[in-house]
């Protein structure tokens, strides 16, 4: 019985795993983080190109391009 409890407390393989969930949060955080600071240049850009577009679907997209090209 002492052997088993002694077996159970020099087990390291909790101390493994939570090290690596920690490591895995920190990485989580950092990938929101770099998302969260980029998302507005990002979203950005994709409603200029909306925009964009929107106007060359209803034909008031100005003398850029031709009609037929």
């Amino acid at each position: 019985m002492m052997m088993t409890i002694k077996d159970y407390a020099l087990d390291e393989g909790g101390a493994t795993a939570i090290e690596y969930g920690l490591i895995a949060g920190l990485i989580a955080l950092v990938v929101i983080s770099a998302l969260a600071a980029t998302g507005d240049g990002v979203m950005a850009k994709w409603q200029y190109v909306m925009e964009k577009v929107t106007a060359a679907l209803s034909g008031s997209g100005g003398s850029e391009g031709g009609e037929g090209d």
